[in-house]
């Protein structure tokens, strides 16, 4: 990694390890220990948010720019040189939270329980940063957490369909982010960096992801002005993946999203509310749940099936 690029991390609160992950702490991971509320993920699906590693085997290594992602792109890698092991990956970036929570302990508002149980994760988020399927380890990451009892969560852009079909094993929930309706939208949107971050492979993963033997969720990430509204399209695209779940989120405008959008391009939780509900009109689905503070419904077929834990 460029000393330029691990300077710029560590100033935005991120640890890294060695030459290509990262974990950083969740917004509602601080929410939880010092005042209760917890993130959607915990409403949804039941997993402890304060107990959540949210990492990246691939803090720098992408093959889009999409205009709304957070992240510094401007020493955007497409490929791995050299790559770190799992389990180095792994241990150094649980020591590192736990560098992260120190302020923690001394909180008068986090209890001593809490701030224990934060320093254990039992749930590993393979998301914050860059494209985890570049990771050619993946599939071994994944297995050492579920060795060690942990749930893992992983987010991906779905342009690496081949990827998908060898991980092994999957993660407990995989989520596919599927951020236009339509090739002009993702190419003006997503800004695809390399011929095989394609419109094509997306619909590949698509088409794939019923075979998928996991938890599976499409994520779109709703931008005012780009790929809000067209849910007659995207009802087309779920239809073909089948998921278990569908996520509507809205655009928040933060990081380096904020070179390239306006606070306008944020939708509000009424509005994400109502692309959600033609959406479940559209595709048979219904709305299982939502949290205004983070802008986002969760649509399924089945309650039951919602929680992990």
């Amino acid at each position: 990694m460029k000393p330029q690029l691990e300077r710029m991390l560590e100033m935005q609160q991120y640890y890294v390890a060695g030459d290509h992950s990262a974990v950083k702490l969740c917004h509602w991971l601080k929410e939880k220990l010092t005042s209760g509320r917890s993130c959607y993920k915990e409403k949804f699906y039941g997993i402890d948010c304060h107990r959540c590693l949210q990492m990246t085997p691939a803090v720098n290594q992408c093959n889009q720019k999409c205009l709304f992602c957070w992240r510094f792109q401007g020493l955007n890698e497409l490929h791995f040189k050299k790559y770190d092991e799992p389990e180095f990956i792994l241990d150094t970036l649980i020591e590192g939270q736990r560098k992260l929570l120190t302020g923690f302990k001394g909180n008068p508002k986090c209890s001593l329980e809490m701030y224990e149980e934060a320093r254990n994760p039992n749930q590993v988020a393979i998301s914050l940063s860059g494209e985890p399927t570049l990771y050619p380890e993946l599939g071994s990451f994944i297995e050492l957490c579920h060795k060690r009892g942990m749930t893992t969560f992983l987010v991906t852009n779905g342009t690496l369909p081949e990827a998908l079909e060898e991980l092994d094993p999957l993660p407990t929930q995989l989520y596919v982010s599927l951020d236009a309706p339509n090739e002009e939208i993702y190419k003006r949107l997503c800004v695809p960096m390399a011929k095989s971050a394609s419109w094509d492979s997306v619909m590949e993963t698509l088409n794939i992801l019923p075979s998928l033997d996991t938890r599976t969720v499409i994520r779109h990430t709703l931008v005012k002005g780009y790929n809000l509204g067209y849910e007659k399209e995207y009802a087309a695209l779920i239809d073909v993946a089948d998921p278990d779940f569908v996520e509507p989120k809205g655009y928040v405008f933060v990081g380096y999203s904020r070179n390239r959008m306006t606070i306008d391009n944020m939708p509000s939780h009424n509005e994400i509310r109502e692309f959600s509900q033609e959406l479940a009109d559209r595709t048979g689905l219904r709305i299982l749940g939502e949290q205004r503070a983070s802008r986002v419904v969760v649509m399924g077929k089945d309650r039951e099936k919602l929680r992990i834990r």
